[in-house]
Order: structure tokens, then sequence, then C-alpha cells
């Protein structure tokens, strides 16, 4: 079976190191299975973020020392899933601001690693056409 890659926005490495260790054990249990399941891996562990301006960012989902988390990912062009930022939605009342929130970070993290990916790509191919 193929193991797919599972990577933190570096944004969100200090924001996961605040989080109880009760929450980011079940977060990298949850990240483990989705390296072993990829993009397969569906509900109720995985939902789609229908309102990101990505049409492959999801949210993992789950429940962790009292509190209802989601964790929005996407897989990038390099077929990695990019762990992106994480909320308790529990205490949010209001949904709609909890996603609205969520996804508007979510959004711009991923901009910004797909940046990435496309300069080091250019890079790349720039290497090979010299050598």
């Amino acid at each position: 079976m193929k193991q797919w890659q599972v990577e933190f926005h570096e944004g969100f490495e200090p924001e996961f190191d605040d989080l109880s260790l009760a929450v980011r054990e079940e977060l990298l249990a949850r990240a483990l299975m989705l390296a072993n399941f990829g993009p397969a891996l569906g509900r109720p562990a995985v939902d789609t973020l229908n309102e990101s301006k990505h049409a492959n960012m999801k949210e993992m989902r789950f429940e962790a020392d009292g509190g209802v988390w989601r964790v929005a990912f996407a897989f990038d062009p390099e077929r990695k899933a990019i762990l992106l930022v994480a909320g308790d939605k529990s205490g949010a009342g209001n949904g709609k601001r909890f996603y609205k929130q969520l996804i508007a970070k979510a959004d711009r993290r991923f901009d910004e690693h797909l940046e990435m990916v496309k300069r080091a790509r250019d890079k790349m191919g720039k290497q090979k056409r010299k050598g």
C-alpha cells in the first residue's frame, strides 16, 4: 500500500505545539490515517470544505479533550497532504463564522504553499536546462 506524505504548513507548526497533548495525539493519529489512505479517506474522518477557493480543500474531523476539532488540509501537486490550520468548533456557536475564519486561513496558507512549490519547480527546471 502506498504511503502518502503528510506535512505541516510552517505557520501551523507553532499552533500545533500550543494544542493540548490529547488534541495533538488525536491529530497525529488522524494524520497517520491520512498517510495510509490518502485522498480515499472519507467520511466521517474527512469531509470537503465546499466554501474554499481550492476544490481539493478538506477537513479532518475528530473529538478530543472535550472539543470538536477540524483540521483543514489539501493535497498539493506533489501529492503531499499539507495540514494548514486547526480549530475547535465546539465553542464557536455560529458554525458559519467558524468555517469562514478556518477556510480563510487555510486558503491563505495553501496559496503560500503552492507558490513555494511553483518556485521550487521553476528553479529545478532552470537547473535541468543548464545541466
